[in-house]
């Protein structure tokens, strides 16, 4: 059996007084699409940005791939292999789609500084090198077509599956999701379920998705943690998760009927 590519392993965050994650243990497997669900508040941010860097946590420790990076930089920790989007869109409005992902794939282009700005030896190389990967992890995404776009003029949801391509560029080894379904239609949803699959069949990456949205979480996961005010209340399948009285109390408050969206 793969060892765990990512593992929380009793992780609090404390924000003075607040207690945002209370020992909180989570192990995701190689090649799995691990969600992680809660209500508003439940601490799936927090979390989100805790593996990541942004937060360090007051207690516990976070292992990727063996190694330990709870309080490294988030740059380090990006560098190590783990890319990310957010929950709220953070492409550069001004520049096209394909400039978007090339971003992305900075870290990986190979040249100098004096050919960088002399635009000779090995930026032309390069450069030619990262357009045609951009182009790629754009057709993934299926978003060729809008290549020369600018983002800021594209619509919500393919801005979303923008971000996605330009994570995709930074060649993760682990990819994590906040909340990728928020504001999309059924048929968005049902085409952003497609690329994950497709990532983890055809790319074998592994993919931690944190979303309200039921539609994707319980079409596409392996496995599911649930968050409550801080504190992991359940975990299994999505069969087992849908099933859990924690889970539907969490969502629809004590004595209310199961109403078949968890």
């Amino acid at each position: 059996m793969s060892p765990p590519v990512l593992t929380i392993d009793d992780v609090s965050v404390r924000f003075g007084g607040i207690l945002a994650l209370n020992s909180v243990s989570i192990t995701v497997g190689a090649g799995a699409i691990h969600a992680i669900i809660g209500p508003n508040g439940a601490g799936k941010s927090t979390l989100i940005n805790t593996i990541t860097g942004i937060y360090a946590p007051s207690s516990g420790r976070i292992e990727f791939l063996g190694r330990r990076i709870d309080g490294r930089p988030a740059q380090e920790i990006a560098r190590r292999g783990i890319g990310r989007t957010f929950q709220n869109t953070e492409l550069f409005g001004e520049l096209t789609a394909i400039e978007n992902v090339m971003v992305g794939l900075s870290r990986h282009i190979n040249y100098g500084i004096t050919e960088g700005a002399l635009h000779f030896g090995r930026f032309a190389r390069s450069e030619m090198r990262a357009r045609n990967d951009a182009m790629a992890y754009l057709a993934f995404v299926e978003l060729a077509d809008e290549a020369q776009s600018i983002a800021a003029n594209l619509p919500f949801g393919k801005q979303r599956r923008l971000e996605l391509a330009r994570a995709l560029a930074t060649q993760p080894r682990l990819l994590l999701l906040d909340e990728p379904a928020a504001g999309l239609r059924p048929a968005e949803i049902a085409g952003l379920n497609e690329i994950l699959l497709g990532l983890r069949t055809q790319q074998k990456l592994t993919i931690v998705v944190i979303d309200h949205v039921m539609a994707l979480v319980m079409a596409i996961s392996d496995r599911i943690s649930v968050l409550d005010f801080g504190n992991k209340i359940a975990e299994g399948t999505p069969d087992e998760v849908r099933a859990s009285p924690e889970v539907v109390k969490a969502y629809f408050g004590e004595g209310r009927a199961y109403a078949g969206g968890v």
